[in-house]
């Protein structure tokens, strides 16, 4: 691909190295694009990030970012066994990729909401 500067994705519920299998089957089954032919080199990085960002939630890639992203207790509650290892996992690598300045940043968030919810 031309002009990839930055690989770093925009989405906080993908990774664009470790979900690459994901994105390539994503892009077959909604475009019917196969990336890794010597054709999809000539694609330039604002136009694959394009693409990715038109993924429909009903790829591989949407139905994992999907598990990732999940917020609502109740639903997260009900997961899958697979579905709560994906939700875990994700979680677990944004845990480790933390550091230290943000996770100082996030426990003096967390300290100012619980002494609000519990004075």
């Amino acid at each position: 691909m031309e002009g990839t500067e930055s690989r770093e994705s925009a989405d906080p519920y993908y990774d664009l190295f470790e979900d690459w299998d994901l994105i390539v089957s994503s892009f077959l089954s909604q475009y019917g694009l196969r990336i890794r032919t010597k054709e999809f080199e000539s694609v330039s990085w604002d136009e694959f990030r394009s693409l990715l960002g038109g993924l429909s939630p009903e790829t591989a890639l949407g139905r994992v970012v999907a598990i990732r992203s999940e917020t609502d207790k109740n639903v997260i509650k009900h997961f899958t066994k697979d579905q709560r290892r994906i939700y875990d996992e994700w979680r677990q690598r944004r845990a480790e990729r933390m550091d230290q300045a943000t996770f100082e940043r996030e426990m003096a968030n967390l300290e100012r909401a619980l002494a609000a919810a519990f004075g």
